[in-house]
């Protein structure tokens, strides 16, 4: 009776712990998943003409904007709204000359004096969308009734029932890619699989219609209404990522016939072609992420895209295969269940798989993250650490489940009715001894001699069907008097190591899923190396047009002091203006006869430049002073008030790098 209450008692605990380590990770997720940040924007505007904020006395006839990289366009990626609200951008969104980095629109005619709102939204090359919105005035600033576009891109529902999808196919990838390959190279007679596999199937096929169907809305952030817009489906299918999940169901869509041609087969069917063309069909389906995320943007493309590849398959054989011996060692029928040979191979495929993902995830890091600093300042960053953490973890989990394994590899000691008999109460009678150890004994001996060609000993299998694929170990040492294993070194228990197998499998399974959500998290956040250059790109792109120095003055003699204003634009390498305007002691513009400017760059030993400034009438200015290198320039100006009374003085100024540098 204690033990009929007691079985019970220990499974539910066994599954309240669980339970209870599911909502842990739920919980985990959820504070990801709200504490993330929206996706950040892969691309950066870094030059818009006009320019933001900028006040124009001539109407354009388009607008353009530049991007940090090469950006994706779509009918309703740039929106010119007048005063009024009114719709002013005529034709087609395309690229400025050809130039992939670029978006353009042209503007009607005969536009009223305002300030008009440009909203925009494009895709980045990566396949991420960024969007966002700047002003500009025509004539003068006026009052708006515009409304620019959110810079989130992560606000509509269609855009997080994307992103969850995103999510749900990597899950689907991995039982379909893992499941085949555990039961083909670990347990060729686990057929009863098929269903976990079947499910794998059908998830990736189910979550691949469903990105199709809502990249149209994620790109050009629209309600989940559009989604059957024929011309988002459109514009879906002839771009990257569209092709790519159109041939991902394609590839899907031959796996299915296979997979219901080999029916209750599907654990046999392990000939060298059908090997061969699964093995393709899996790095085909790796490649259709590859293709159109992170690995096809940036640098080292070439090398990125097939490392990614391998990243992804060899994620996908070990957290799938581990979701299958999970499945195995919790499901699978008395008499029926997976061996420990099976176990083995898997723990050696398992670690094998696990080789592969930290080589290729530790260049896959340095190619996005770019500097140990980007770790802990940037998103990407710190996802990437909190992910490497939780692989550790597993990994640890993955140690004592090799353990476990290695010990129901060991061959159990012969079982005989002298290693029973002492159980049974001595010198009882025959109805005093205990109806289970009758079974035993009975079980153990049989009932007449043993035949001839029966070995000696034999060890007892870890499951019905199963064989050793290792080295033998001695037995476990024996007490010579009566034949048992020695009190101090008990014989080991297969039951209960194969109890400790199945709780730690399922919650190395458990924290699979983790490090599976964190991966999805970072397929979705602006890679630090990307998002350095491009805050660096954003700060050069709102810094100032021109540098301004005030330099001051002392001749020497009565009302012979003041300040020359120095106006540099855009302070860049190339060609610049120069304005230099004069002013007295009193503050007052100072009318000079002459004033002189030559610039040196000291550390290169480049110069004196002279800018030959001219006298226009109250202020002296070139129209083109060439400078050369970037850096700290030394200024030598001199300021002339008579005939004999001047003075030159210094003053060091910056020259930033051309934007194309």
């Amino acid at each position: 009776m204690t033990a009929a209450v007691a079985a019970p008692a220990a499974r539910w605990s066994s599954r309240s712990r669980l339970t209870a380590l599911l909502l842990l990770v739920g919980v985990v997720l959820a504070l990801l998943a709200g504490g993330a940040s929206s996706a950040a924007a892969h691309s950066t505007l870094v030059r818009a003409v006009p320019a933001d904020s900028s006040v124009i006395k001539t109407a354009p006839d388009r607008i353009t904007l530049t991007f940090s990289e090469t950006v994706g366009l779509s009918a309703g990626s740039l929106r010119v709204l007048s005063p009024e609200s009114l719709r002013v951008d005529e034709g087609p969104v395309r690229h400025a000359s050809g130039t992939a980095d670029t978006a353009e629109v042209r503007l009607a005619d005969k536009l009223p004096e305002g300030t008009y709102t440009v909203g925009w939204r494009v895709v980045s090359a990566d396949g991420h969308p960024i969007s966002g919105a700047f002003t500009f005035s025509l004539g003068r600033p006026s009052f708006s009734t515009a409304v620019p576009a959110a810079d989130s891109t992560d606000g509509t529902a269609a855009s997080r029932l994307y992103d969850a999808v995103r999510y749900v196919a990597y899950g689907g990838l991995a039982l379909l890619i893992g499941v085949t390959l555990f039961v083909a190279a670990c347990w060729p007679a686990g057929g009863g699989l098929r269903r976990l596999l079947t499910a794998g199937w059908a998830t990736l096929t189910a979550a691949t219609a469903l990105l199709l169907l809502l990249r149209g809305p994620y790109e050009s952030g629209g309600s989940l209404a559009s989604v059957f817009d024929p011309s988002l489906l459109e514009g879906t299918i002839t771009g990257r990522t569209g092709l790519a999940l159109g041939a991902r169901l394609v590839l899907l869509a031959a796996a299915g016939v296979a997979l219901r041609k080999y029916g209750a087969r599907f654990g046999d069917a392990t000939g060298a072609g059908v090997r061969a063309a699964g093995a393709l069909t899996a790095v085909a389906l790796a490649l259709t992420w590859a293709s159109a995320e992170h690995a096809s943007a940036g640098i080292q493309v070439p090398l990125a895209i097939p490392v990614s590849v391998l990243h992804l398959l060899a994620m996908a054989v070990w957290l799938g295969g581990l979701a299958a011996l999970a499945v195995a060692l919790y499901r699978a029928p008395a008499g029926s269940e997976v061996p420990a040979p099976a176990v083995a191979r898997f723990s050696r495929l398992a670690f094998a798989s696990v080789v592969v993902l930290v080589a290729t995830g530790l260049y896959q890091s340095w190619r996005q993250v770019g500097s140990l600093d980007a770790l802990s300042t940037t998103d990407y960053g710190r996802l990437l650490t909190l992910k490497a953490g939780a692989v550790v973890l597993v990994l640890t989990v993955a140690s004592f489940s090799r353990q476990l394994t290695a010990r129901l590899l060991q061959p159990q000691p012969a079982r005989t009715a002298h290693d029973l008999a002492p159980e049974v109460v001595p010198e009882a009678a025959p109805e005093a001894v205990p109806e289970t150890a009758r079974r035993r004994v009975a079980e153990t001996v049989p009932a007449g001699p043993p035949p001839a060609d029966a070995p000696s000993e034999a060890a007892v299998p870890v499951e019905a069907g199963a064989a050793s694929d290792t080295e033998p170990t001695p037995a476990a040492p024996t007490d010579p008097a009566s034949g048992r294993a020695a009190p101090d070194e008990p014989a080991p228990d297969p039951a209960s190591h194969r109890r400790s197998l199945r709780r730690s499998v399922a919650f190395e399974a458990v924290l699979g899923v983790l490090v599976l959500a964190i991966t999805t998290l970072l397929t979705g956040t602006e890679p630090s190396r990307a998002a350095v250059r491009n805050a660096a790109m954003a700060a050069e792109a709102h810094a100032p047009t021109a540098r301004m120095v005030m330099v001051p003055f002392d001749t020497g003699i009565a009302n012979g002091s003041g300040k020359v204003q120095i106006t540099l634009a855009p302070a860049r390498v190339g060609d610049n203006t120069v304005e230099a305007l004069v002013y007295g002691a009193d503050g007052g513009i100072l009318s000079v006869p002459e004033v002189r400017l030559t610039l040196t760059h000291r550390e290169q030993q480049i110069g004196p430049l002279n800018a030959e400034l001219v006298d226009r009438h109250g202020y002296w200015a070139a129209d083109r002073l060439r400078l050369a290198l970037p850096g700290a320039w030394t200024m030598a100006l001199t300021v002339r008030l008579t005939d004999i009374d001047q003075v030159t003085v210094h003053q060091d100024v910056t020259i930033r790098p051309a934007p194309d540098l």
